[in-house]
């Protein structure tokens, strides 16, 4: 495999990357980051711990290049991190944070253990406050990560790396940080805005008393609204306001105060759900009107960093690179980023369909490939709806009962953590039957915890009739789609196509193989099948067959995937920027 460096990796400051405030719509004054250079050591976890072996780069997980480890962390091994960083308190507590961890970890600080956290994808935080001291400190991890041998959620990672699935990655992967509070403070926000009624719902959750909280809207230096509140909500009356959309993508600051802690966030003003058009098909509507969504499949890996983007700046350029083609959507594909990523789509203006991380056992071909694949062959869509329900638990590689239960378990937090993302218009519970299991109640738990959202409970087959969508992943074979439905309360969406693979030497992860779905050998080849694909087959299916959405497969190559518009380090782009951006220029209602 080749080692493949981005632009941004190659200037890496390895003592303090990553370096931004890690949590835009939450910021205190207070942040101290601990990225940089750490010591690590990995020893089977039959073996006793005999000292660090080496210093690796945080947040790079010890598989990737930018850590400067380059090793693997296997299933049966243990993960040991140690930093040392200099601290004087200035306020009533302390807390650390962790972006993330793949995926069980111990935490301690001058050899007072805070206990462990499971789950690889979710930023959780420790109240270090009785142990931190004045002076130097000493902070150890112990992570273990099962990978795809347990039935945890994993992601694409698999020890057989190849084709559609990749090269696990283990450890911390965001970024570690220190804020410190007062003894009262808010623990978390969520906001909800209302067009229809002109309002921003502002509700708290605190640690402590804080008292009465001041909410202040603000453009710029101009205050458009505030409140006061007791309690635990308040609601601010806007008016005078610009919405959110991708072409318009307005923002506008918040400031909170309560007791002696204060949070800058912000907001944007839209409106996600599906209607009627005037011609009868159901839409994805936006603000009320419908919106056709034309997007990109986006793994978020990276040539260098794997999950970890090699800067804030690498973040910026795949979004804007997509934007500037003329897209308005990216589907993040079986991942959660760190929230700057998010932060970039809301002010960017790009929409986002969040994907849950898939999990389970090993799966069934017959479920995730074979019965798909001879319902695509034969144009039978009942192929594609295999019941998901308790007696085909082990057909969709979900019996584990803890594995269930730990899914809705991640599918809150997930929630949770990005509610208050502007951009984000879409959750995803399961894809192609990766442990794919009760996909209705999945649906039902999603539209509970957010109502505000549009749901697409089973993206590519196996469709259980739930949610807003009616998905299909098309690769191989003609447009095929049934006869619309105009009394579906369902978007008829393709939500992953193409994946039109050309590779480029120098800039291949593996090579020896590549895969696609199919192959082109030029620039000028890629560019002609790609104009026919949307302009010949996708934009007659809008008005014809009710069409409201579109995935293609995909921004960058990744691994042994080629089917990116750019290449695995980002230093080619595949196709013309513009002739992209003309051709998504016709893909509208």
């Amino acid at each position: 495999m080749e080692k493949l460096f981005t632009r941004w990796g190659r200037t890496l400051n390895k003592e303090m990357p990553l370096a931004e405030y890690p949590r835009p719509q939450m910021e205190r004054d207070s942040y101290t980051c601990l990225n940089g250079i750490w010591e690590y050591a990995i020893y089977p976890k039959a073996s006793e711990f005999s000292g660090y072996q080496g210093d690796i780069v945080v947040p790079f997980s010890p598989e990737s290049l930018l850590s400067g480890v380059e090793r693997d962390v296997t299933p049966s091994d243990f993960l040991y991190y140690r930093k040392k960083f200099t601290f004087k308190k200035t306020n009533d507590r302390v807390l650390l944070h962790f972006g993330a961890v793949d995926y069980k970890c111990e935490v301690a600080l001058n050899g007072t253990v805070f206990g462990t956290h499971t789950g690889g994808y979710y930023p959780f935080q420790v109240d270090i406050t009785k142990a931190v001291k004045d002076g130097e400190n000493e902070l150890t991890l112990k992570v273990w990560d099962p990978s795809e041998t347990s039935s945890q959620a994993s992601g694409k990672q698999t020890s057989k790396r190849g084709n559609i699935w990749y090269t696990p990655q283990s450890g911390i992967w965001q970024t570690v940080w220190i804020e410190e509070v007062p003894e009262n403070y808010i623990s978390s926000i969520k906001l909800t805005p209302d067009i229809d009624n002109d309002l921003l719902k502002v509700e708290i959750k605190s640690e402590g008393d804080i008292g009465e909280i001041s909410v202040v809207a603000k453009d710029g230096e101009k205050e458009l609204c505030s409140v006061a509140f007791s309690g635990s909500a308040g609601v601010l009356k806007l008016s005078d306001y610009k919405l959110w959309t991708p072409e318009e993508p307005c923002l506008y600051d918040l400031y909170i105060k309560a007791g002696k802690d204060e949070i800058k966030s912000y907001f944007g003003m839209r409106k996600f759900g599906i209607g009627k058009d005037s011609e009868g098909f159901t839409r994805l509507m936006l603000n009320n009107e419908p919106y056709f969504q034309n997007g990109l499949l986006d793994q978020g890996y990276w040539s260098d960093g794997m999950y970890t983007a090699p800067s804030d700046e690498a973040l910026i350029y795949d979004i804007q690179t997509m934007k500037e083609m003329g897209f308005n959507m990216l589907r993040k594909h079986i991942k959660i980023e760190p929230l700057r990523w998010y932060y970039h789509c809301d002010r960017l203006g790009m929409l986002v369909w969040q994907d849950m991380i898939n999990g389970g056992d090993v799966y069934n071909t017959s479920a995730t490939t074979i019965l798909p694949a001879f319902a695509l062959a034969t144009g039978l869509k009942k192929a594609l709806g295999v019941k998901d329900t308790k007696e085909n638990y082990k057909l969709f590689s979900r019996e584990d009962e803890k594995g269930r239960e730990e899914y809705y378990i991640d599918a809150e937090r997930m929630i949770d953590t990005l509610y208050n993302s502007v951009s984000i218009c879409m959750w995803v519970p399961f894809n192609e039957g990766w442990g794919q299991f009760d996909s209705v109640k999945a649906a039902e738990f999603f539209r509970e915890k957010d109502p505000t959202r549009i749901i697409d409970h089973a993206s590519g087959w196996h469709d259980q009739g739930a949610g807003d969508v009616n998905s299909f992943h098309i690769y191989f074979t003609p447009m095929f789609f049934p006869k619309y439905d105009k009394n579906d309360d369902r978007a008829i969406c393709l939500t992953e196509f193409g994946g039109y693979s050309m590779s480029i030497d120098g800039h291949r992860f593996n090579t020896e193989k590549t895969f696609g779905y199919r192959i082109y050998n030029s620039k000028d080849a890629l560019e002609k099948a790609l104009e026919k694909l949307y302009l010949g087959r996708i934009q007659p299916l809008i008005h014809k067959k009710g069409l409201s959405a579109l995935v293609y497969t995909e921004v960058s190559d990744v691994e042994d995937e080629t089917n990116g518009l750019l290449t695995y380090d980002r230093e080619i782009v595949k196709v013309d920027i513009e002739l992209m951006k003309s051709i998504n220029e016709k893909i509208k209602l």
